[in-house]
């Protein structure tokens, strides 16, 4: 509860969100965020956790219909996965232009030069992992289309996930405007020629 309703304002304020404020959006007293938390870096800490855990968009790509065409489906998950990426980037975003710097929490966590940083990404494992439950969710997402691949579903997915990432890159100048979600899966599915086999 206090981290969903710490994530706004995280995000709109940075560090410089106060605690008192927080409080108020979750509708408790201060003195229950330390009951909680031992200070606000601790609870800017949950917030960056928060943001980059993978659940809440493993849920939503599970509950899309496998009754549904195949390029809706992945219109939906590519919708979920940008939401994902937009959330995570506007509070890490948001902390590191504050100066936030993210601590390493309980004993052996994070230790040392590995230690994440605020502004910087998960430890490459979780980072491996959360990626792995991603391409697995999207694999789930197109296994009943398998026969109208030439590839298998795990590299339609990576494939997918590459595409969708590379788009969600922030722009860079004088380039190109990216894949709309449209283009983007009319790519994944029937490539970039007019009449594919023809070059």
């Amino acid at each position: 509860m206090i981290v969903a309703a710490a994530l706004p304002l995280v995000a709109e304020y940075g560090a410089a969100v106060t605690t008192s404020r927080i409080a108020r959006a979750a509708g408790i007293g201060e003195a229950t965020i330390f009951r909680a938390f031992k200070d606000k870096d601790e609870v800017l800490d949950a917030c960056v956790a928060e943001a980059v855990d993978t659940d809440h968009v493993l849920r939503e790509l599970a509950s899309v219909s496998l009754d549904e065409p195949l390029a809706d489906r992945l219109a939906q998950a590519a919708e979920a996965l940008r939401a994902h990426v937009e959330r995570m980037g506007t509070v890490v975003r948001a902390l590191h232009a504050s100066g936030h710097r993210r601590r390493a929490r309980g004993p052996g966590a994070g230790v040392g030069p590995d230690a994440p940083q605020d502004g910087e990404a998960p430890p490459p494992d979780s980072r491996a992992q959360s990626v792995a439950a991603l391409r697995n969710a999207v694999v789930e997402l197109i296994e009943p289309d398998r026969a109208a691949f030439r590839l298998s579903p795990e590299k339609v997915a990576a494939a997918f996930l590459g595409l969708l990432f590379t788009r969600l890159q922030p722009p860079v100048p004088d380039a190109a405007a990216p894949l709309t979600p449209d283009e983007l899966i009319a790519v994944l599915l029937h490539g970039t020629l007019n009449a594919p086999g023809s070059a």
